[in-house]
């Protein structure tokens, strides 16, 4: 009697660990630059945005556990290859030094980089940049699209590169950069929470972000993509995005 209790309790005793086991649902590790609102920043202790949203719909629909790891914007591509992180989203473009390092799951959002001025400043449109090279200088976030157009365009001697957007509107304020280049949610929110700054009308550039996955790693790039089809579909992406951008 004793043997057949002790064998029952044995067999619960498996069944318990296998379902804890079946429980314990994978990690999906996300990292991210938490200084681009309003894609993604903190609140509180808490990063969200628009990235952190549609990335915690992606883990649960992939039925897996969302870990945010805020880093540096240049060190991200360089951990998702490593697979250090399992994704990257970070207001981030596909361009081509990036292809050759991650794959690029589908564009979930487009965006546009655009210029940032001090009241009165003599910067005044796109076309001033290209003619007066040499005149100014521009700052921009290290590592960004921005930062690679505006040394392409302007030259590397009159670009300033700064770890973070805002550090950069910090520079234009000390009038140690004429003008901030940038992507135009995140550069709304440094015009309204600092006075005397203003965004010319006329854009830079146009561009598409998308989640930058290892390129060994299809069992998850097709995952992804399958998610984002439903979560652009069926209207999800279109609601979060409205949830932070109000035109």
């Amino acid at each position: 009697m004793k043997k057949a209790l002790l064998v029952v309790f044995s067999m619960i005793a498996v069944l318990a660990m296998v379902a804890t086991g079946c429980g314990k649902k994978e990690e999906l590790v996300m990292a991210t630059n938490a200084a681009f609102p309003p894609y993604e920043f903190y609140e509180g202790g808490n990063i969200v945005g628009i990235d952190a949203e549609l990335a915690a719909k992606i883990a649960d629909e992939l039925n897996m556990k969302l870990t945010i790891v805020d880093t540096e914007f240049g060190s991200i591509v360089a951990g998702v290859q490593t697979g250090k992180y399992d994704i990257g989203m970070a207001g981030m473009s596909i361009t081509e030094a990036r292809l050759k390092e991650v794959n690029f799951s589908k564009e979930y959002a487009t965006a546009k980089q655009v210029i940032i001025v001090k009241d009165g400043s003599k910067v005044v449109d796109c076309d001033w940049l290209y003619d007066h090279v040499g005149d100014f200088k521009v700052g921009v976030q290290q590592d960004t699209t921005g930062h690679i157009y505006c040394t392409d365009d302007f030259g590397e001697d009159n670009v300033l590169a700064y770890k973070t957007g805002n550090d950069a509107v910090q520079a234009l304020i000390a009038n140690k950069v004429d003008c901030v280049i940038i992507d135009n949610e995140p550069a709304k929110k440094y015009v309204e929470s600092n006075a005397g700054l203003k965004i010319l009308d006329a854009e830079y550039v146009e561009e598409s972000y998308a989640i930058a996955i290892a390129k060994g790693n299809t069992e998850l790039l097709d995952k992804v993509n399958k998610a984002l089809d439903k979560f652009i579909n069926d209207g999800t992406v279109d609601k979060i995005v409205k949830k932070y951008i109000h035109d």
